[in-house]
């Protein structure tokens, strides 16, 4: 389908309900926590804190901080289900005690991947357990128009240059551990609880109803009327329609009414009630000084491999690949790490931008790229080159869901940061907190799945 299918549609809403969203936000005081099963999910957001310490101490000190939300990094689409559930569950408990020591009152968002990956029944399960408290309903919300995600007619999309393609036709449905068969998402919900969500029984706000003059009334009514516990999809082709819902809940939430979510990250924006705010310029990312700059690239996706090819053009950057076949024996290991990182460190003092990459191929000696223990393996190693870089890099942009988590936490030790903005559309900044190798060094999370071919090579060459 043509992307211009977008402009068939009945037009979106021109009101003030993103006004009123922020009036019912400051009015009803209730934070937004976003668990965020990988770094990618403050894509959206500017001026709120990520937290990699879930400890109840560190919880009730964010929920205490006066912003409308919060993210917690999980890195939980890294783990097998029974290590996420229970990390889940662990954080969900902690997040209840902190809730009750500091008296304030929180909704929660799993926020996770736009093109569906990820232990999505578990970690609702996990939560609703953990919470401890009642549950109206389950609300699932994928769409993410910075990255051309949409959801119309209840089927999900993913932009490929003009192109809107069903979400199961996709690189992305064929994951090794998260692949899927439906795009449809109340026969995907069904798909992925097995069975014990069927989808006749999964309601749905449509755009019709968005893109009514009434429509944050009627979507207000359509929740009220949920039946307990249900899941519901909600339809998005841009953000007015974010904003008629988020409108429509926030009004059903005042009457009592919790809900539970898993969404894409243009929804926690709406949500929390932050304005836009336009792109970082190259001199608010980039450091001081001659040196060069760290990129680290993780993710195996066929976009990624797209960008790669295209930064390694650059006569400014020097390609360091990381021989993954390598990685299988500790000794192999060592040795490979200490070549790439040192190798990285040279092009660094040279003044030329170091571009550390995984070999390309699918099948490895540690496992098949999209594996979770293969997985693990390479980001650990990509955090272990980036410990061993002995001084601050003018910037650092580390590219795929994983490797960015690693590297922040493994490889510069965060505990905390800053959300500043985003560098492109999709693509946050963090500043690291006092505790981290290198404080206040502005960190560039970029997912694997996210920008143009060019994308990710006309960032670094406007930074340098």
């Amino acid at each position: 389908m043509h992307r211009s299918f977008l402009d068939t549609l009945p037009a979106p809403a021109s009101g003030d309900d993103f006004a009123q969203v922020r009036r019912l936000v400051d009015a009803g005081r209730t934070k937004m926590v976003v668990l965020d099963d990988d770094p990618t999910g403050t894509q959206t957001v500017h001026g709120v804190d990520v937290l990699a310490d879930w400890s109840a101490p560190s919880l009730a000190a964010a929920l205490a901080d006066p912003r409308p939300c919060f993210f917690v990094l999980t890195n939980t689409r890294s783990l097998p289900a029974a290590e996420a559930a229970a990390r889940v569950r662990a954080i969900a408990a902690n997040l209840s005690a902190a809730g009750a020591a500091t008296g304030v009152d929180f909704t929660v968002a799993s926020r996770s991947d736009s093109t569906l990956r990820g232990h999505f029944a578990v970690e609702l399960e996990e939560l609703e357990r953990g919470l401890g408290r009642p549950i109206d309903g389950k609300i699932v919300i994928p769409a993410f128009f910075e990255g051309g995600r949409y959801t119309v007619g209840n089927v999900h999309y993913v932009a490929d240059g003009e192109r809107l393609v069903p979400a199961a036709e996709t690189e992305f449905a064929r994951d090794g551990t998260f692949g899927y068969r439906h795009s449809n998402l109340a026969e995907w919900i069904e798909e992925k609880t097995g069975g014990a969500a069927r989808a006749e029984d999964v309601a749905a706000i449509d755009l019709a109803t968005l893109r009514r003059p009434d429509g944050a009334d009627e979507v207000r009514r359509q929740l009220l009327a949920l039946p307990k516990g249900a899941f519901l999809v909600v339809n998005a082709a841009a953000y007015p329609d974010l904003e008629v819902f988020v409108h429509g809940l926030l009004q059903a939430e005042a009457e009592g009414r919790r809900y539970l979510f898993r969404t894409a990250a243009s929804f926690i924006r709406v949500r929390a009630g932050i304005e836009p705010r336009p792109l970082l310029t190259a001199s608010e990312i980039s450091g001081p000084g001659n040196g060069g700059g760290l990129v680290v690239v993780g993710s195996y996706v066929g976009r990624t491999t797209v960008q790669l090819e295209s930064v390694l053009g650059l006569t400014s950057a020097a390609g360091i690949e990381l021989v993954v076949d390598r990685l299988a024996e500790p000794a192999s290991r060592a040795h490979e790490t200490a070549r790439v990182s040192a190798a990285a460190w040279g092009a660094m003092r040279a003044g030329r931008h170091a571009v550390v990459f995984t070999s390309r191929g699918l099948e490895s000696a540690v496992g098949r790229a999209g594996d979770l223990g293969a997985g693990r393996v390479v980001s650990a190693s990509l955090a272990e080159i980036v410990r061993a870089i002995p001084a601050r890099p003018r910037f650092l942009v580390a590219k795929g869901g994983i490797t960015s988590s690693d590297v922040a936490t493994g490889g510069l030790g965060m505990h905390r940061a800053r959300v500043l903005g985003q560098a492109a559309p999709g693509v946050p900044v963090w500043r690291m907190g006092p505790e981290t190798r290198f404080p206040g060094l502005n960190y560039v999370v970029w997912p694997g799945n996210v920008g143009a071919p060019d994308a990710l090579r006309d960032f670094i060459a406007a930074l340098a």
